[in-house]
């Protein structure tokens, strides 16, 4: 078999490139997979009780970005929705980011008017506030909120995820929900939010809909070496994967997903509810909250993280640690010497979290940048 290109992945990363390439160039692609099913971890589908589910945790799609949802759009009408999430603390469910609104329903009203006062005064309205920095800059009143906010909403979840204090993770990783000094429950305040209104498997079924794309599923690309020619390669796999571990295993957080179906109309007010405290797994999924779809069923998903082990389950996070960014740029260098042959790209590729326009994005500027210069 002959092609031009050889994408590894059937993800956001590796779908975007096969169809810019495959419409632009004219180029042949052939786009390979070990998963049964394209889409990658943003893959939907039906479960047997007819509820349309995300299989691998619900997917908000959020972008600041006209150029990535003006792309998408090329593919998919969508379904306007703003994601909100709770927390649990001391028994009662509050909106996360943590903001004004938490407060009110945490405290006693004349102590949260002072809180309030005290979090504009110091900070601003509407400003997003790390919460690592909130307790670095705080004081007195706020320092004990800023302490309080820590225990109750970052501690012992980060704990759980990741299995490691905040302290010892990035600072990224707590920047991504913020302590917001506003009354907006949105998780997100990007300019574009929602999701495709059929689903992301017929998104993506759309954008390998082309006839210099095949797509070959339930195989591991290693097993064609020798029995295709190709021009060249994008692999959006891990990297320390593609060069057999010769530097070491890079670190990576999983996740497992138990899934329970229930004779009611919904289980929960909003999509998504954290539990830092109680139980193993970290939040509860219900994402007929995400698609609209009326049901008198439907299905909620518990998420349990899990220490990735290579063969048993799924790399999801990067793990963002200084130690682990000097490994990553061993294999990076690696990558650079057979960039003319292998192109890097994605979450496992470049070892760095993406939301998923981040990752529509970060394959449309190689795109334009490295390929169709």
């Amino acid at each position: 078999m002959k092609t031009d290109w050889l994408i590894i992945g059937a993800g956001f990363t590796g779908a975007t490139l096969a169809e810019r390439i495959a419409s632009q160039r004219g180029e042949k692609v052939l786009i390979v997979d070990k998963r049964d099913h394209i889409g990658g971890n943003s893959y939907d589908c039906y479960d047997e009780h007819g509820i349309l589910i995300h299989k691998y945790g619900s997917h908000t799609f959020h972008t600041n970005s006209s150029m990535v949802w003006n792309y998408l759009s090329m593919f998919t009408p969508w379904r306007p929705y703003f994601h909100e999430v709770r927390v649990v603390i001391d028994g009662k469910k509050v909106p996360v980011p943590f903001n004004l609104n938490s407060i009110y329903a945490l405290f006693p009203p004349k102590y949260a008017e002072k809180l309030e006062a005290l979090l504009i005064d110091h900070f601003g309205y509407g400003v997003k506030v790390p919460i690592l920095k909130l307790r670095q800059s705080a004081s007195g009143e706020l320092s004990d909120l800023a302490d309080y906010i820590y225990q109750n909403v970052f501690y012992k979840y980060t704990l759980k995820h990741w299995e490691l204090d905040p302290e010892q993770l990035a600072p990224s990783v707590t920047a991504r929900v913020p302590v917001y000094i506003s009354r907006d429950n949105r998780y997100f305040q990007d300019t574009y939010q929602g999701l495709p209104k059929h689903g992301y498997t017929p998104m993506f079924n759309k954008m390998l809909n082309h006839p210099n794309i095949k797509t070959l599923l339930n195989t591991d690309y290693k097993e064609l070496i020798g029995e295709i020619t190709y021009q060249r390669m994008l692999y959006t796999g891990p990297i320390d994967e593609y060069f057999d571990y010769m530097h070491g295993q890079l670190p990576y957080r999983s996740m497992r997903f138990e899934f329970d179906t229930l004779d009611k109309d919904y289980h929960q007010e909003v999509g998504t509810v954290n539990y830092p405290h109680e139980y193993d797994y970290t939040r509860v999924l219900e994402q007929k909250h995400l698609t609209g779809q009326q049901s008198p069923k439907t299905t909620i998903s518990y998420v349990y993280p899990e220490t990735y082990t290579i063969g048993k389950n799924e790399p999801y996070y990067p793990i963002p640690r200084d130690e682990n960014k000097d490994l990553y740029r061993l294999y990076q260098a690696e990558a650079d010497k057979i960039k003319d042959k292998v192109l890097f790209a994605g979450r496992l590729a470049d070892y760095k979290y993406y939301n998923m326009d981040q990752a529509v994005a970060r394959a449309l500027t190689l795109f334009n940048n490295e390929i169709q210069k």
